[in-house]
């Protein structure tokens, strides 16, 4: 449906609807919910929100209102849906998030996440599309996490780690989204179900540009490499790597299983940021010295290959 004042809608795949109301306020939309990726019910609920409002500080804006939308068993135990709505309140506590309301239905699986609205300069809306030729790319949070899940449901991965994967997916891409402000972004996406290169794919679906990734620049949770020589892969990485089979080249001396990794869906990952070379060592510094640490340049946008990415060592 065409509007006027429907900024971002769904004639392009983005990670939130963006609607003018007045000249200098749009409002961001966005929902998402999930079945639980770990054990803890209290940090399952933490994770299921930062998950929610990354969408919002992907497309430049603040998130300002959240509204509950859980899936939970009539007979199920009562304190366990507590400790998720806790988790879940006490992260939206963390961002600023007003909780207004929700809703709840019975259901067999367990499933939990946000409806969230937030608010962002209509001028000054981040697209996942709009990356320009000699842009550079920022990753800000490592990859990796499907499949180190994949090893904590098979028993496989110890504690210390859990926690380490627990504490990437539990951590706000807030610092990020404040910090990208006071730069001239062209595009930005947040990494999640698609895997890092299928929504970097997004980034230049149908555009004139292409994308180099430099996989040994990838910031990466290192067992993943393990795991996945083990096999250990969640099916949406084999989707996700079919689906853009004709989109994605992989040079000499990129590894299958590294491949896999770039494409290994992930529960709320970090921010691709894709801004002018001149000012991206500046930020990933600037990411750095915020506690973003593990921030890298990751790549570049090119004038070559447009609508494809290659994927070098």
């Amino acid at each position: 449906m065409k509007h006027p004042d429907l900024l971002v809608g769904m004639d392009k795949p983005d990670d939130a609807g963006v609607y003018r109301i007045s000249d200098d306020t749009a409002l961001i939309l966005t929902l998402d919910f999930f079945t639980p990726v770990v054990d803890d019910p209290y940090l399952f609920g933490q994770i299921a929100v930062t998950n929610a409002l990354s969408d919002v500080y992907a497309m430049g804006g603040k998130p300002l209102l959240a509204m509950n939308i859980i899936c939970f068993p009539q007979d199920g135990d009562v304190s366990i849906l507590q400790e998720i709505l806790r988790g879940g309140y006490d992260k939206m506590m963390e961002a600023g998030v007003l909780l207004v309301g929700g809703h709840s239905v019975d259901d067999s699986e367990i499933k939990y996440g946000l409806s969230v609205t937030g608010t962002v300069h209509p001028d000054r809306i981040l697209k996942n599309a709009g990356s320009q030729a000699g842009d550079r790319l920022i990753l800000t949070k490592p990859v990796g996490t499907g499949i180190i899940s994949t090893a904590i449901k098979a028993d496989m991965a110890d504690a210390a780690l859990e926690a380490r994967v627990a504490s990437y997916m539990n951590t706000l891409n807030r610092i990020p989204a404040e910090l990208m402000e006071g730069f001239d972004v062209h595009a930005c996406t947040d990494v999640t179900g698609f895997g890092l290169l299928g929504h970097a794919c997004e980034m230049i679906e149908g555009s004139d540009v292409g994308m180099t990734i430099h996989a040994s620049c990838v910031p990466v949770i290192q067992e993943a490499f393990e795991f996945a020589r083990m096999g250990l892969i969640p099916a949406g990485a084999y989707r996700n790597e079919k689906y853009r089979e004709n989109s994605v080249l992989k040079r000499d001396g990129v590894s299958d299983d590294t491949m896999k990794i770039l494409f290994d869906p992930q529960t709320s990952g970090g921010l691709l940021i894709s801004l002018p070379p001149a000012r991206a060592g500046e930020l990933l510094k600037m990411l750095h010295e915020a506690g973003v640490t593990e921030a890298a340049l990751i790549g570049e946008i090119t004038k070559g290959h447009p609508g494809r990415i290659i994927v070098e060592a």
